[in-house]
């Protein structure tokens, strides 16, 4: 995704000119031109929650009668064909004039337990690039790697004299923070090289969510730039005894599982090919890490997904959180405040906070781009929301793809508005689906 030239541009206009949704006028309440949506909505800041005290989502209520949902330990994830035994309907979200794919884990309490319920439109196992939402992945798979070896060494530590949380802040931002420069996909190509491409690819299946599907790939980098800490060695900087080096391979194709784009076995979706119940398995299962230990990542803890989704333990003195939290785009917040409260000439930041007295959490990583591979243009987002005080609390993870016939950069406004017209639709059945 490149979005350093479109970055200046929009930073140096000002907020009363862009009818940013975090201004005081919503731009998904106005028509906007395909440059415009472009600038002010799929490359705009986050917008964040009035309340930032709590670093997670509120409590669920609880529904001793949420037949439709089924716990953990109903499932049994641990054992293979999981899918098969979970509360689903795969085709909750089909419609012909809904193009795209989607999956949606909706969450709730059930015999004070989480449940859940997977929701599509029956496109949860075709195969996509997922472009940068993918980037989260690789920076849970390197932490998983890394504690295996040194357990004292996780999220917090710095990465020479980078900490991790500005890293993966920067990540999600495209913008300088902390000390992390800002270049997205050098950063994330550090992760992946940490990791290690088989032991990424393992945690689809056996090594983790056993999906058994041997058709996703986590075998590809970046580009070829990789972020280069001032040394080899991650530190924890609460106990100065506690630092180790942390081998990488210092080139992509070093690595003995890196797969070329268009490998033999890659088809046309290439070396990263993933789907929508992967993604939002993977999000599901960090999300939830605290509250739901018997799906826990192997070797990631409470403090690991604390960094990734609210980038706690950053050293930008200029930013209140980061990690996923500041994921660019307002796609889903438009989406979200347009089901909440149609027609209204608020911001979506303030139909958010005035719905959940500002208890609202949307934990996002967008990832987009033109492929010539399949001639089209494509979007992907992989999020999670919190809806604290709405309808009793409301929470959900899922993964969107969307896709254009065309390669080229001028499609990215057009199918990013396909996907918030798909999420609008998807909000508005999932949400109407709990009122009474």
């Amino acid at each position: 995704m490149n979005t350093k030239a479109a970055f200046q541009k929009r930073l140096a206009l000002s907020c009363g000119f862009l009818l940013l949704a975090g201004c005081q006028t919503s731009a998904s309440k106005v028509v906007l031109s395909d440059e415009e949506y472009f600038d002010r909505v799929m490359l705009a800041p986050a917008i964040l929650p009035a309340d930032l005290t709590n670093t997670g989502c509120l409590s669920l209520n609880n529904d001793d009668d949420a037949k439709d949902y089924k716990t953990a330990s109903q499932v049994n994830y641990q054992q293979a064909n999981w899918q098969s035994r979970v509360a689903a309907d795969w085709l909750y979200f089909a419609d012909p004039l809904q193009p795209g794919k989607l999956l949606l884990i909706d969450y709730q309490v059930k015999g004070g337990q989480l449940a859940y319920r997977y929701l599509s439109d029956g496109s949860h196992n075709e195969l996509y690039e997922p472009w940068s939402s993918s980037k989260i992945q690789a920076f849970t798979g390197a932490l998983s790697r890394v504690r295996q070896a040194y357990p004292e060494l996780g999220a917090t530590a710095f990465a020479g004299d980078t900490a991790l949380a500005d890293l993966i802040s920067s990540i999600n931002s495209y913008e300088a923070f902390g000390k992390a420069d800002g270049n997205s996909n050098a950063i994330a190509s550090y992760f992946v090289n940490v990791a290690g491409r088989e032991y990424l690819r393992g945690l689809f299946n056996e090594g983790w969510l056993k999906l058994q599907d041997q058709r996703l790939l986590f075998n590809g980098a970046y580009g070829s730039e990789q972020f280069t800490p001032s040394d080899d060695y991650w530190h924890n900087p609460i106990n100065k005894e506690f630092a180790a080096k942390v081998d990488r391979y210092t080139a992509s194709s070093d690595d003995p599982g890196y797969l070329g784009y268009r490998c033999d076995s890659c088809g046309l979706t290439g070396n990263k090919a993933m789907t929508t119940l992967a993604q939002a398995e993977w999000l599901k299962r960090l999300v939830s890490h605290q509250r739901e230990p018997i799906t826990q990542m192997p070797n990631l803890q409470s403090s690991d997904v604390d960094v990734l989704l609210n980038g706690t333990g950053h050293t930008d003195q200029h930013a209140k959180v980061g990690g996923m939290m500041v994921g660019i785009s307002h796609i889903v917040t438009n989406a979200l405040a347009n089901v909440i409260a149609p027609n209204d000439s608020r911001s979506a930041k303030e139909v958010l906070d005035t719905a959940t007295n500002g208890q609202w959490r949307v934990w996002q990583k967008i990832g987009w781009g033109p492929s010539e591979t399949r001639s089209t243009t494509e979007t992907v987002m992989l999020a999670h929301v919190c809806l604290g005080n709405y309808q009793g609390g409301r929470e959900f993870t899922f993964s969107v793809q969307q896709s254009i016939g065309g390669a080229d950069e001028a499609n990215l406004p057009k199918v990013g508005k396909q996907m918030q017209q798909k999420l609008q639709h998807a909000f508005t059945k999932l949400l109407d689906s709990r009122i009474q």
